[in-house]
């Protein structure tokens, strides 16, 4: 007698011990699930930001809690805060350091239109400079939703066409 869940499941008899995915399915998920985040806190909003890696809110849940300040090491920049155009080119910098693939959470309603600041020193978003993913409204925004960004952001990396980017480079 065959009991309903055998059938479901996975049968390492009947299989053999090998597990079928697309490559896009197995690299969108391994991306998913190791996002490093590189912090720019240039504002109010940068305490938020640690808040989400303490252990109150554990963004370690997500697998993005190895926070790197190297470029090079990161795929997930995080800017947080007023941009100024003093410091508008050291941020594209940085993003340009980070390796591909890379994504931008705007966090906090300077970073994405200026805030309440309308001079000629603040940028009006950083997405006149970047590339945004995912942004995240309030002043300051709360860290649940930095975390609701991220799951957001892990939505959009789990659609990507990853495969085909790798063959076409």
């Amino acid at each position: 007698m065959v009991t309903a869940s055998t059938d479901l499941g996975y049968n390492s008899k009947i299989e053999g011990g090998v597990i079928v995915s697309r490559a896009d399915a197995a690299i969108n998920w391994i991306r998913t699930n190791s996002m490093w985040p590189m912090p720019m806190g240039l504002a109010c909003c940068a305490i938020e930001l640690m808040a989400v890696g303490g252990a109150r809110f554990d963004i370690s849940r997500f697998g993005a809690e190895v926070m790197r300040f190297s470029p090079r090491q990161s795929d997930c920049m995080i800017v947080a805060g007023t941009v100024t155009y003093k410091m508008a080119p050291q941020v594209r910098r940085i993003y340009d350091q980070m390796a591909a693939p890379k994504w931008v959470i705007a966090m906090g309603a300077c970073a994405s239109s200026g805030g309440m600041y309308r001079s000629y020193a603040t940028l009006q978003g950083v997405d006149r400079i970047l590339p945004v993913d995912v942004y995240v409204s309030g002043c300051p925004p709360r860290p649940e939703a930095l975390l609701d960004a991220l799951m957001k952001l892990q939505a959009k990396v789990r659609l990507e066409p990853s495969a085909s980017r790798l063959l076409s480079a």
